[in-house]
């Protein structure tokens, strides 16, 4: 079951039930982008307003976000988002990294380092860029206090096994993750057999679809809903759209059990 976000985050799910809010459903520049006077930029409809990508997972066992854009901060006042356990990166790009010192407003309420987790190559990335949180020095007005834990195989979070989908990003290696039934594939223009392996069985698929045209870095329409069909999820939401998609009015026909997903969209499953 899915309805638009209609209470606070961090409700956590007391029957063991995984509860996944998409805070952010936009591609990197979000929509609308700037200095853009498209329709879809200047549309009153709300699914046309698209921050940069996020995911928010919630369990009995802990709370996790999937990539910290640079819109994190909007987002977690919009979500009420109280506590996070763990961040998960599917990469390190700007639109999916640049939030990430908004997190210490969790260390302050929660008083404890939180575990970052991704590919080695993502980690070495996210420690080079924000290079200021793990070098000795003056805080300021604080700092986040991280440790990145670099994955390969699944591992535990928040008491939930997460499985790394390993696809292609262009020529760049990036990680998708499955939680139960779960999937969340965003930035992808190609999933090798192994890892559609991993992506069987889905109840719900979260995967990525820039535009109508074709793009050398992600899957346009087209590609992603043939590619949901190889997956066979029993549903598929398309996410990081950009501003050549009106949500209302799809220029590709979306085939049963595949739609376009918005900002602060829910999804309960057992």
């Amino acid at each position: 079951m899915s309805t638009p976000d209609g209470g606070p985050a961090n409700g956590g799910s007391a029957d063991g039930g995984l509860r996944v809010t998409l805070l952010g459903t936009g591609t990197s520049t979000g929509v609308p982008r700037i200095a853009c006077d498209c329709p879809v930029c200047t549309s009153d409809d709300p699914r046309n307003h698209r921050l940069r990508a996020g995911v928010l997972l919630e369990t009995a066992g802990g709370t996790v976000l999937v990539d910290a854009s640079p819109d994190l901060r909007q987002q977690a006042l919009t979500h009420r988002i109280r506590r996070l356990d763990a961040v998960l990166f599917t990469h390190a790009h700007a639109d999916h990294i640049y939030g990430l010192d908004d997190v210490r407003v969790f260390n302050f309420i929660q008083r404890t380092e939180l575990p970052c987790y991704g590919s080695p190559q993502t980690l070495r990335a996210v420690r080079r860029y924000f290079a200021y949180v793990f070098e000795a020095g003056q805080a300021g007005g604080g700092k986040p206090l991280l440790v990145l834990r670099p994955v390969s195989k699944p591992f535990a979070v928040a008491g939930e096994r997460v499985v790394p989908v390993p696809v292609w990003h262009g020529e760049m290696p990036v990680y998708g993750y499955r939680v139960r039934d779960f999937a969340l594939v965003t930035d992808v223009s190609a999933i090798p057999e192994s890892s559609l392996a991993l992506l069987r069985g889905l109840d719900i698929l979260v995967l990525g679809a820039l535009r109508y045209t074709p793009h050398p870095t992600h899957f346009n329409f087209e590609q992603a809903v043939a590619m949901a069909a190889r997956i066979g999820a029993r549903r598929t939401v398309f996410t990081h759209v950009s501003h050549e998609v009106d949500h209302a009015a799809p220029k590709v026909a979306l085939p049963a059990g595949v739609e376009i997903g918005y900002d602060g969209l829910v999804f309960e499953l057992a």
